[in-house]
Formats: C-alpha cells, sequence, structure tokens
C-alpha cells in the first residue's frame, strides 16, 4: 500500500514540475487570467522604456540576465510589431484604474485609489508583453512578476500567455534583519534585497545597533566600530556565556565587522533600484550596551558597567544622538527613522541627579515618563529634518510623541487602537512574525531562542481584521513586517534557512486581498516557488513530514474533534485512534474526526520526497474536568494569561510555545489553583503537564503536589511527583506528571506546583 501511494505521489509530482504552464506567483495577483499561447525569449528581443524608467529597464535587461539586445528609451506605442518586445508604458492614474476596474469590478475602488502608484497590469502576448503603471514602484512590481513568472517555468526562455491585474493590500510589507547580534556581510544584504524584490517587499528593516555590536561608520564617533563592532567570541550565544566583552578592531581572533559609509550608500541605491526603502535603526534609550561600551559617559552613573541605557537626562546624550543621526540621515533617504525604544530597564535612572533635577523642571512623574520625554525629544529633531520617529510599540508608554509611528512587537491588537488615534501602525508581532522561532518540530531543528511559530501560523495571521477599523482609519495601518533576530542565527545559510519559505506567507499576507488568501492554495503555489529558490541558491527550510494536529470541543456530543494537516501539499496522511502503527492498520485522513474520552493518535505522511517517514503521536482528551471552574489562589502572570480563567479545563492543549493562548503563565512563588467538579467525585487519575525553554527563562516546577477536599477549607495530599528535567536542559521539553486517584473522591482538586525560577507554563488539568 505504501509503495503504490509513494509511486503514485512521485509521478504526480513529475508531471507537476515540468507542466507548462505554471502560474504559480507568489504574492497572489489580484486578478490573473491565463491566455493561450506563449511568448518565446530570443536574442531578438527588445525593451521599451519611458526615459524616467531607463532603471527599470536596464534592471530587466542585465541584471537578470534576459537575452536582450537593447534597450531604447522612448514612447513605447511605436515598436515593431514583428520584433518580440517587453514594453514599459506610463499612464494616468485613471486609466490604469480603469484597466483594473474593468476587469476586477468597481467595488475595489477605494482599496486601489490608495495603493495606485504601486497597481501594475501585465499582459504577456506570443509577440509582445507589456507592463502599464502609473509610477516607478508599480512597473517595477510588474517586471518582478514577469522575472518570477519566468523563473517558475521549467523551461525559463518561455513565458505563458497571461492578463495580470494587480495592486497591493497594504503600502508597507517589511522584513527585518538583525546584523548586531551576528553580523551579515553586504553581499548577502544584496541577495535578500534581491529576493524581497521578487515577493513585493518593499521595506528592508536593518537592525544595525544593539549589544552585540555597532554596525555602521560614524564619522564624528570613530570609537563606534573600532572598539565596539568587534567581540573576542563569534557567536552572539558563546560572548554572551563568555561575559558579553568586546575586543578592538584589528585584534586577531576578533569577530565582528560594520559597514563602512560608502558600502551603505551602495546598498542604498541597490535597494532603490529595486523599489525598496531601507529603514536604518538606531537603538534609543536601551539595548545601548554596545554604545556605552565606547562612550560610558552617555551612561547615567557615568560607566558602562551593568547599564543598557542611555542617559534620557543629560544634554550630552541629546548633543550625541543629534550628530549620529545626522549622518544616519545622509546616508538613509527613508522618511522613517527606527530608534528602537524597547526594553530599556530604566534602572540606571533613578538614582541620577540629573534625572531628578529634570523631572521636577518637566513635571515628570515616572520613569516611563522619561523615556517618553526623551522619545520627545528625537522626535523633534528628526522632524525638523524633514523625517518621522518609528520605533517599537514601548514608545506608547508614557505618551505618544504626535509625529511618531508604532512598530507592534507585543499585543497585535496595539496596532489597532493606534491606528484608531490617528497614529500610523506597523503589525509585526512575535507571537506570529518572529522567524527566529521554530518553525517545526524543535528536536529536529537548529536550536532557536524558543517558540514555534510555522508555515501556516505566519499565513493565517491578518494584520487587518473585518470591521476593526473604519474607512477613515485603515490609512493608519500601514502595513506589516516580519522579524528576524539573530542571537541563535549565526551564518548566511542559517539565515536562509529562518527566513525561506515563512517571507512569501508574510509577502503574501501584505499583498493579496485577504479574502483571497487560502492556505491550501499557497501550499500548492509554493510547490514552483521551492525551484525557484533553489535556482536562486537559497538554503531554505524544506517541507517537514510532521502531522501538525488541532483540537476543538464538541460540548453537544462531549467528544473532542481533531483536524490533521502538514506542510506537504495534498499530503496523504494515514492515522489511528489507539496507538497502533498507522502504516499498517492506519486511515487515511479526510476530515476531523471525533475523539470520546482518552485517545492515543499515531499519524503520518506518505510522499515521494520524505526519505524517512516520521511517525507522530499525541493524546486527546475529552476529560471530566472540561467547562469546570477553576479557582487561582494565586494569580496567572498578566503577560501570559492564555483563554484566561477557562484556559486549564477548556480541553484545549498547547502547541510548541507558550505564546498561542493555550499555555498559561506563572511568575512569582507559584502555581496554586483548585478545579472544582460542582460535585463530590469518583476520581481516577489527574494529569497536568509542563514546558521548559530556559532561553527566555521558561523552567518545571520543582514538583507537582495534588490535594483533594469536599468543602474547599479542608485539604488531604494526594500525592507528590518531583520533577525529572534538569534545569540544565536547554532544548525545548515537555514533562507530564501523573496522578493517580484510584480510590478517591471529592468535589475540589488543588494542583499546588512550586517555580522553580522565572516562568512557569502548563496548558490543562485532565481530570478522570
Amino acid at each position: 500500500m505504501i509503495l503504490m501511494i509513494l509511486l503514485g505521489s512521485f509521478s504526480w509530482a513529475q508531471r507537476d514540475l515540468s507542466s507548462f504552464p505554471n502560474y504559480d506567483l507568489v504574492p497572489k495577483a489580484v486578478r490573473l487570467k491565463a491566455q493561450p499561447g506563449k511568448f518565446n525569449i530570443t536574442n531578438q528581443l527588445r525593451i521599451t522604456a519611458p526615459t524616467q524608467w531607463k532603471a527599470a529597464a536596464d534592471l530587466l535587461a542585465s541584471s537578470w540576465h534576459l537575452p536582450a539586445t537593447s534597450v531604447i528609451l522612448k514612447n513605447t506605442s511605436k515598436v515593431n510589431k514583428h520584433q518580440p518586445a517587453i514594453q514599459f508604458i506610463q499612464v494616468s492614474a485613471a486609466r490604469l484604474s480603469k484597466i483594473i476596474l474593468d476587469s476586477i469590478g468597481v467595488a475595489h475602488q477605494n482599496d486601489l485609489n490608495l495603493h495606485i502608484a504601486e497597481a501594475y497590469s501585465l499582459k504577456v502576448s506570443d509577440k509582445t508583453i507589456q507592463i502599464q503603471a502609473v509610477d516607478k514602484a508599480g512597473a517595477l512590481h510588474g517586471l518582478f512578476t514577469l522575472l518570477q513568472l519566468e523563473k517558475l517555468q521549467w523551461q525559463s526562455n518561455q513565458l505563458p500567455a497571461v492578463s495580470i491585474q494587480d495592486y497591493p493590500r497594504f503600502a508597507y510589507r517589511g522584513l527585518m534583519l538583525d546584523v548586531s547580534r551576528n553580523f551579515f556581510p553586504p553581499a548577502y544584504i544584496k541577495k535578500l534585497l534581491d529576493l524581497m524584490a521578487l515577493y513585493k517587499l518593499n521595506n528592508f528593516h536593518w537592525h544595525l545597533t544593539d549589544g552585540g555590536g555597532w554596525r555602521l561608520e560614524i564619522k564624528k564617533y570613530p570609537l563606534l566600530t573600532s572598539k565596539a563592532a568587534f567581540r573576542p567570541e563569534g557567536t552572539q550565544t558563546a560572548w554572551s556565556k563568555a561575559g558579553r566583552k568586546y575586543s578592538k578592531e584589528g585584534e586577531p581572533g576578533s569577530y565582528g565587522g560594520y559597514y563602512t559609509q560608502q558600502q551603505v550608500r551602495d546598498i542604498v541605491a541597490y535597494a532603490s533600484a529595486r523599489g525598496i526603502n531601507i529603514i536604518p535603526e538606531i537603538e534609543f534609550p536601551g539595548h545601548a550596551e554596545e554604545l556605552l561600551h565606547a562612550y560610558p559617559f552617555l551612561s547615567a552613573t557615568g560607566s558602562a558597567h551593568g547599564v543598557h541605557e542611555l542617559n534620557v537626562c543629560s544634554e550630552a546624550t541629546y548633543t550625541f544622538m543629534e550628530n549620529l543621526l545626522t549622518e544616519v540621515m545622509q546616508l538613509f533617504p527613508s522618511t522613517y527613522i527606527h530608534i528602537g525604544g524597547d526594553e530599556a530597564s530604566k534602572k540606571s535612572w533613578k538614582d541620577c541627579q540629573d534625572c531628578k533635577v529634570l523631572m521636577k523642571k518637566e513635571n515628570i512623574k515616572t520613569l516611563a515618563g522619561l523615556q517618553s520625554y526623551g522619545i520627545r525629544r528625537l522626535e523633534q529633531f528628526l522632524a525638523s529634518h524633514g523625517r518621522k520617529l518609528l520605533g517599537w510599540d514601548e514608545i506608547t508608554q508614557g505618551g505618544l510623541a504626535p509625529g511618531a509611528a508604532v512598530m507592534v512587537w507585543r499585543n497585535p491588537h496595539t496596532a489597532i487602537e493606534v491606528a484608531r488615534q490617528g497614529h500610523y501602525a506597523i503589525e509585526a508581532p512575535s507571537k506570529y512574525l518572529y522567524l527566529d522561532h521554530y518553525q517545526s518540530d524543535p528536536m529536529s531543528e537548529p536550536e532557536a531562542i524558543g517558540g514555534y511559530i510555522p508555515l501556516s501560523k505566519v499565513y493565517h495571521f491578518n494584520p487587518l481584521p473585518k470591521d476593526s477599523l473604519t474607512e477613515r482609519q485603515k490609512p493608519f495601518m500601514l502595513g506589516v513586517q516580519a522579524n528576524l533576530f539573530t542571537e541563535w542565527v549565526p551564518t548566511e545559510k542559517h539565515a536562509d534557512y529562518m527566513l525561506f519559505p515563512r517571507a512569501l506567507a508574510l509577502a503574501e499576507i501584505g499583498w493579496t486581498p485577504h479574502k483571497s488568501q487560502h492556505y491550501q492554495d499557497f501550499l500548492k503555489r509554493i510547490q514552483g516557488q521551492y525551484l525557484l529558490l533553489q535556482r536562486a541558491f537559497v538554503h531554505y527550510h524544506r517541507p517537514d513530514p510532521t502531522v501538525l494536529h488541532d483540537e476543538y470541543i464538541d460540548k453537544q456530543k462531549r467528544q473532542m474533534m481533531v483536524t490533521l494537516s502538514s506542510e506537504y501539499n495534498r499530503p496523504a496522511i494515514y492515522y489511528s485512534t489507539d496507538g497502533s502503527d498507522p502504516l499498517t492498520h492506519g486511515i487515511l485522513y479526510t476530515a476531523p474526526f471525533p475523539i470520546k474520552g482518552h485517545a492515543l493518535v499515531k499519524a503520518a505522511v506518505l510522499d515521494s520526497t520524505v526519505r524517512n517517514i516520521k511517525i507522530d503521536s499525541f493524546t486527546v482528551d475529552y476529560h471530566r474536568a472540561i467547562g469546570k471552574t477553576v479557582y487561582y489562589n494565586s494569580p496567572y502572570a498578566k503577560s501570559y494569561p492564555g483563554a484566561g480563567n477557562s484556559t486549564l479545563t477548556d480541553g484545549i492543549t498547547g502547541t510548541l510555545t507558550y505564546s498561542d493562548d493555550r499555555w498559561q503563565g506563572f511568575l512569582g512563588k507559584q502555581m496554586d489553583v483548585t478545579v472544582d467538579m460542582n460535585l463530590p467525585t469518583d476520581l481516577h487519575s489527574l494529569d497536568i503537564r509542563f514546558m521548559q525553554l530556559t532561553g527566555p527563562g521558561v523552567y518545571m516546577p520543582i514538583q507537582v503536589a495534588v490535594f483533594l477536599s469536599n468543602d474547599n477549607k479542608n485539604f488531604q495530599p494526594a500525592g507528590i511527583i518531583k520533577t525529572t528535567t534538569p534545569t540544565t536542559q536547554t532544548r525545548l521539553r515537555f514533562e507530564n506528571y501523573h496522578f493517580n486517584l484510584q480510590g478517591n473522591k471529592a468535589r475540589y482538586i488543588r494542583v499546588v506546583a512550586p517555580v522553580f525560577r522565572g516562568f512557569l507554563f502548563t496548558d490543562e488539568i485532565k481530570i478522570y
């Protein structure tokens, strides 16, 4: 049976890969209509364009190695009809709007008008390719759609005839790369920019400064690079363990680097030619460890020892930052300059005499107010130079500076609130769009900071839920961005692996209308994109054969409904619900199936490209505590509430990350909860599990104890289980604590788990 399935899927895969034509673009176009015929790329090909779009035409002709004999700068209405040609045609906004709306309907007019500068129409016929646009941005999008279409074909000298009308959902579609914690050379930055352009990502957020190293040459302050751009250890993780010391430029054995101003100008021009804006990030006031190492007088204590934030109460700090930002603005034409603004401890300001004087003078009541003061000072300085301040969502603390824009990394709803208040916002939530998190089973992945964000989770993030903003407020939601912090990503190859194909999901949620986003269709289309990524020498994360599962409750029938899925396109998943081998006794998964009571589910993906078939297993429980009230004798952490008071008895187990709203966090001395079964109940067992991931400070409890009562006052011990997972275990680990309660009867069941250190996370108390 397995052999027949694999042979069948292999023959399908071969036909699919070499088929012509392939229209599986990412992001999905607003409208694509296949046409009969094909366009042959020959050495007789000419590219014609208006003078102002010469750079785009040159890019098409040379950078992507099409065999074009010439680029003719002239009005494209007069072209030799017998010679194959690619024509860039500039049209009025009214004309392009009519072309697109005639194809998709006038109901989309408001969205189109908002993004007309990036809109385009692409038509490929036997003899001619036409790209019509209003602005250079639209012309470039048409160009990269054409190039992607060409690269998707098995025979790259042929293009299928097609008619495409297209424009973006959001104006801002960003990708952030952290080069401070681990350094990436200019050649890799350019490779990333090429890929961004191909997938219509138009803002590159360059995280240039942080504790790991200062990465930008500043002429006025040369110590930033000579003293703070290098370190003795290579990777960020090794450097952190060794005491976070720096070394001087030129010392043998030093790791690091920085970008010269000439290199930056070259990269900025390279990006601009591809329609990409580069936003530099210069951290203020926190994450300034490396800056203070070079210039310790900018600390509130006068020393870099133990201090990570600049002194916002000193005029010397603002003189320094204004000089620094002046050079930054000379290098980067971006309207927005990112100043960080996140995770400043503020502790060094508490006993600073300058801060006490400033707080009294400015009537500032809190340390958060001091940070807001500093952010406003920089916002005013940038505004005086025609620029705008962009920062992480902590800049909203103490009041948002009037002209500032907010990049939201914590609660996605914050971006909605910011937009409602008339400020610009960008969604970049860690829960969905931090690409340094695991994307598959952590035990089979390179070590990462934690979390679990598979391709499907990125794709299903909706930056702008229906009816969350009015038509007047919608323009304030600029768009969406994914971030790759690199503590655990030391190489270019590893960066590729973490970015792709998840960056393709990002591209689609930022460009394609939400109603046209369908994950199964996306999975189908990215099969061809793997060919494209291979041809671009991208070391992407290959589809993982892990079987993903989800559960939801059918309370009426008192059962759990289970869904199975995979990163593979149209996978054959076989499963069993009695713990037997799914490869020999399994059922082909076709639809969600019910589980009553307890079941051990085993499942496996059968596909021609899976070399070693992997059997995944998980338990499903419709237990007796589902829906029962939980009393919190010690509160859960406000930052990780899960689903609130119902989390521990809602029947839903957590995934591989504590940030999925299924795990509930506890911070303090202990977790202490009581489950009310409503009536004295004959008990058989209790199961509860915890996770450990020491990187972000998540540990197992010291032990777990269970107590029973009928009056919620007098409790009798029913068992204690000590943790077996050592604190030295850094990789993600789960431990289940099983209590045999056979022969006991109680209404109230109390669970106490002392916290070892940091956070404690659990997802469900299963009682039978």
